[in-house]
């Protein structure tokens, strides 16, 4: 194994030369691909529409073609997914990623083609193996199994021609065998789609490999090793797997979960690595150990534009190519791929640490969010979940912010919600759960997350004493009609703001 481990090390490092080249003229490759972009789709139902033909330059290219969000591009991905081609993209799209958070719609389902899977999951999948091999030069991680956590969602057909499922479970589906050869659980497993079961499964039909690398989302991460622990009677995660050197994880941020690893996997040997792999595309890889930032992968079939976030809700706003950003400023992401997707505002912030090379921090969403366990539960899903929990409990509300609960001094994690009624439910646990309910219906993730309480528990509602909030934007010198109560938070610092001024005791 040791000369596996070896030749495949060697083999893989390779393509950190062209990793190099790209960090040293990032503006020639992004005009590459951008022109390999405007000829692939020239012939395209969109292509004939924006008249790619005669595009040359990015410069047309945004005058030419508008800003789109999902939205925008759902009624053209709807007639792919029943079997049209050549609209979007000139090579067949068979497979949907399934995801969720558009305003509209419980799901959206992204277009995912065969150069989108080859030359931009699976290279990036390739490359963090890369850039791990070229960091840790004295890695066995070929000697060991890969653990990957799959989707939640199986692959389910739309017709006889298209499938879709999470963007994960497409990628084992279509794992090249030597991947295959390496990964664990077997596929039957990994692609179960009854969570409660899957980890059970997973759990002990990984024990007994030689498990070197992880990856996966954390917070289902954390529940695998636990029900590991749990099944084996071991006190750590090192006592199963000896040889364990590396969690790949990326999806939501990994402070808050930080600690649990380190008690969980106590080894001096463990390294994580993030990487910013969305359902869109494959668009970072933390390239250095010592920094939290990541580099941005330019060579993937995706050309990049960014627009400065307080321009997002202006009439035709100009976004900027790469050569024409700066550091520490909140940008927008906009991309245009291998996979038909163009122009397209995929909801994600980020400032730029580096402009040489190019390296990123995701910093947020472009409207309100919580995505702390991978729910992605957006304002639109809150809105109409309150509005559903008024109707039905016979109570109105004045204001209200949610954040997340973290698993941390044995609370569970949930979501925890502020709300001053102005004419309270007779009942708050009635409230509570028909909010639960509601948001199950609106949001996949969220349903996916609450089930059977594996992860998220029933959403904690405080009852607010009247006044909270304007006492709060007081206190923030923040009075006045262009100044609004931040309805969801990634994190909690507001929350417990609003808390401290409440009075209440918690």
């Amino acid at each position: 194994m040791a000369l596996i481990n070896s030749v495949l090390s060697w083999i893989i490092k390779k393509r950190v030369h062209q990793i190099e080249l790209f960090k040293l003229y990032p503006h020639e490759v992004q005009q590459e691909w951008f022109k390999k972009l405007m000829y692939a789709a020239k012939d395209t139902e969109w292509g004939l529409l924006y008249d790619y033909k005669s595009i040359s330059k990015p410069e047309h290219f945004k005058e030419r073609v508008p800003i789109n969000d999902y939205n925008a591009l759902k009624p053209y991905i709807d007639r792919l997914m029943h079997g049209e081609q050549n609209i979007l993209w000139n090579t067949d799209i068979k497979w949907f990623a399934k995801s969720s958070g558009t305003t509209s719609d419980k799901n959206k389902f992204i277009p995912v083609s065969e150069e989108s899977l080859e030359e931009c999951h699976f290279k990036g999948g390739k490359d963090m193996l890369s850039i791990y091999c070229n960091n840790y030069p004295d890695n066995r991680i070929f000697d060991g199994r890969s653990l990957a956590l799959g989707g939640s969602h199986k692959i389910s057909e739309f017709n006889s021609d298209s499938y879709y499922g999470d963007l994960s479970a497409i990628i084992i589906q279509n794992l090249p065998f030597w991947a295959e050869f390496q990964r664990v659980p077997e596929r039957s497993i990994a692609l179960m789609d009854e969570w409660e079961s899957k980890i059970e499964k997973m759990a002990y039909a990984t024990i007994e490999h030689d498990v070197s690398n992880i990856s996966g989302v954390p917070s289902w991460t954390l529940l695998l090793l636990k029900k590991i622990l749990e099944i084996t009677g071991k006190n750590n995660i090192n006592e199963v797997w000896e040889n364990l050197e590396v969690y790949f994880h990326g999806g939501v941020s990994f402070s808050p979960y930080q600690l649990q690893f380190k008690q969980l996997i106590p080894s001096l040997r463990m390294n994580y690595l993030e990487t910013y792999n969305a359902t869109e595309g494959f668009f970072g890889i933390q390239d250095n150990p010592c920094t939290d930032d990541m580099l941005l992968m330019l060579d993937y079939g995706i050309y990049y534009e960014f627009l400065p976030v307080e321009l997002i809700d202006t009439e035709s706003p100009r976004t900027l190519s790469l050569e024409e950003v700066k550091k520490g400023i909140n940008y927008a992401m906009i991309i245009s791929t291998n996979a038909g997707l163009w122009r397209y505002l995929i909801g994600d912030t980020v400032k730029f640490t580096s402009l040489n090379p190019f390296k990123i921090k995701i910093t947020g969403r472009t409207r309100n969010f919580i995505n702390a366990f991978g729910e992605e539960l957006i304002i639109d899903n809150a809105n109409n979940a309150l509005k559903i929990a008024c109707e039905k409990s016979d109570a109105s509300i004045i204001e209200y912010s949610a954040a997340p609960v973290y698993l941390e001094d044995g609370k569970n994690a949930s979501h925890e919600w502020l709300i001053e009624f102005d004419k309270p439910p007779e009942s708050i646990e009635y409230f509570t759960e028909i909010l639960d309910n509601a948001l199950k219906s609106l949001n996949s993730d969220y349903e996916a997350k609450r089930y059977h309480s594996l992860m998220l528990h029933l959403p904690v509602v405080r009852s607010l004493p009247k006044d909270t909030f304007y006492k709060w934007l007081k206190s923030k010198d923040k009075l006045g009609g262009q100044h609004k109560v931040p309805r969801l938070s990634n994190d909690r610092v507001y929350v417990e703001e609003i808390l401290k001024i409440s009075g209440l005791k918690i």
